[in-house]
């Protein structure tokens, strides 16, 4: 069975995310590896938190990376096969290229917290926000966007699902545009505990930053082929790659236009790898007829690695 590996984002992480993985050799060196690199002790983060330093963008965006690629080796190690493809959903980008052998991961970890910080700064706390679209049509969201704007910003960020559109601005434009979503269909709109409208065109500087520091971080062909979000295509030219993740700091996430294209490369199962369900949940939402698997500890690993081994029914 062709299968596809995507890699989570800010936003699945919690306290106590890895208990699955806590005797596996692979996780545990992952992680001292990941410490050892940024000098701070990610284990204890994951495992006690608090909930407020383990939420902190620039603690969050390293631990998710850490988290997929032990997950990854872990996979590998058990003898699981390598995927047809690889994907990743906003952060979840940068630790599909480590996968993909594109990016070293003691590379990408001061790469991503430099993301991170750059991401915070472009936008002074409080200013902007994010909210999530539940049951709006894609086009009438964006509407909704123009007319809520009001000579401020706001927009789609993240193509999640069907019915499922996450958007991000200026705060005020934001709660305006919940308003006007609901006018036009939307069943709600509910506000993101997030610190910054990520993906937005506010995050402009980001970017740009983003970009210089990415000039200086050693790149390769992937191995695997790597569908971006920024333009749901596979780049193997260093600068390509670098020019997709500035890019995409501020841009939409195009999560839908990714597992469509997933299946109609004909990719039969996503396993989802690192912490949580949220994108095996969102590839259910997007085609029923992929199958969706998540690697949340050693039995799920196990279990996926049978599934996908079996012979078509």
């Amino acid at each position: 069975m062709s299968f596809a590996f995507v890699f989570p984002g800010q936003g699945s992480q919690q306290p106590g995310m890895m208990a699955g993985y806590a005797g596996h050799p692979q996780v545990r060196e992952t992680f001292a590896e990941a410490s050892e690199v940024l000098g701070d002790d990610l284990w204890t983060l994951v495992e006690d938190g608090p909930s407020e330093a383990l939420n902190l963008t620039r603690n969050t965006q390293p631990v998710m990376l850490a988290a997929g690629i032990a997950v990854w080796r872990a996979w590998r190690a058990g003898g699981g096969a390598m995927p047809a493809f690889v994907a990743g959903h906003s952060l979840g980008e940068y630790t599909a290229l480590v996968a993909a052998g594109a990016l070293a991961f003691r590379d990408a970890l001061p790469l991503v917290r430099f993301r991170a910080e750059a991401m915070q700064q472009a936008v002074p706390a409080g200013t902007g926000a994010m909210a999530a679209i539940m049951g709006g049509d894609a086009a009438a969201v964006a509407e909704a966007c123009r007319e809520a704007a009001q000579g401020e910003i706001v927009e789609p960020v993240n193509f999640n699902a069907p019915g499922q559109i996450v958007i991000a601005g200026h705060r005020s434009a934001v709660e305006r545009a919940i308003v006007a979503a609901r006018a036009r269909g939307a069943r709600r709109g509910v506000m993101l505990p997030v610190s910054a409208p990520f993906h937005s065109s506010l995050l402009a500087p980001a970017a740009a930053r983003l970009a210089e520091r990415l000039r200086e971080v050693p790149l390769t062909a992937p191995s695997i082929p790597v569908l971006h979000n920024v333009d749901v295509a596979q780049h193997r030219e260093p600068d390509a790659i670098r020019a997709a993740l500035a890019r995409q700091a501020a841009s939409p996430v195009r999560w839908i236009e990714i597992v469509t294209a997933l299946a109609a490369a004909g990719v039969a199962a996503i396993v989802e790898c690192g912490p949580g369900t949220v994108l095996s949940g969102l590839t259910r939402k997007i085609d029923e007829r992929l199958a969706a698997y998540a690697l949340t500890d050693d039995t799920a690993i196990a279990e996926t690695r049978a599934a996908l081994a079996a012979p078509a029914a």
